[in-house]
């Protein structure tokens, strides 16, 4: 989700058919997003893999400060004065950045997390991760979450991501589903 989400903000910052509101509603949904998603795995993730799995203390250490990098990527794409007339082009440089910065810290990250949760975590404690994660989930554009999640996911993999969600929000998803696919046609200058 989050290459999809960074290069789409890539690709939409310098398209003259998408709204300004539309790009920074966007761009918050991703930075918004994407320091929750670090700052979880920092925070709650990397310890309780730790706690099972001492061995992998060096390359969790180097994934956070991957993260610390991505901070001050994500740090920049925020400030971005996007109403200016310089403004898309320096919005598309930071949005650069941020996706460069994202795909490299995934090509670490994935060998050593998908490994560590499979060996190191229980369906259980991952679940619980997960609810956690959704609590405190950020709500800006929230219904971008499940469009993303659909377009990279299979079925089954948006089910499972999903699951967790408070019950008060199944029936909802419908609609922030359709919502979602309205607003990423936008970014996309599909929209008529």
């Amino acid at each position: 989700m989050h290459r999809v989400a960074t290069g789409l903000l890539v690709d939409a910052a310098v398209r003259e058919s998408v709204p300004t509101e539309s790009i920074a509603l966007f761009r918050d949904f991703v930075v918004a997003n994407l320091r929750h998603h670090h700052e979880t795995e920092d925070a709650w993730l990397w310890p309780q893999i730790l706690m099972a799995a001492p061995e992998t203390a060096g390359p969790l250490k180097e994934l956070s400060r991957e993260h610390e990098r991505l901070e001050a990527a994500l740090d920049r794409l925020a400030a971005v004065e996007i109403d200016t007339p310089a403004g898309r082009s320096a919005l598309r440089e930071a949005a650069l950045d941020v996706r460069d910065s994202v795909t490299v810290h995934l090509e670490h990250e994935e060998p050593v997390l998908f490994p560590a949760l499979r060996d190191h975590v229980t369906s259980e404690e991952w679940d619980a991760f997960s609810r956690r994660v959704i609590e405190s989930s950020p709500t800006v554009a929230a219904h971008l979450t499940i469009g993303l999640f659909e377009e990279v996911g299979t079925p089954e993999e948006v089910r499972s991501a999903l699951a967790n969600l408070p019950e008060g929000l199944h029936p909802l998803i419908p609609a922030m589903s359709s919502q979602a696919a309205a607003d990423l046609r936008v970014l996309r200058g599909l929209a008529s």
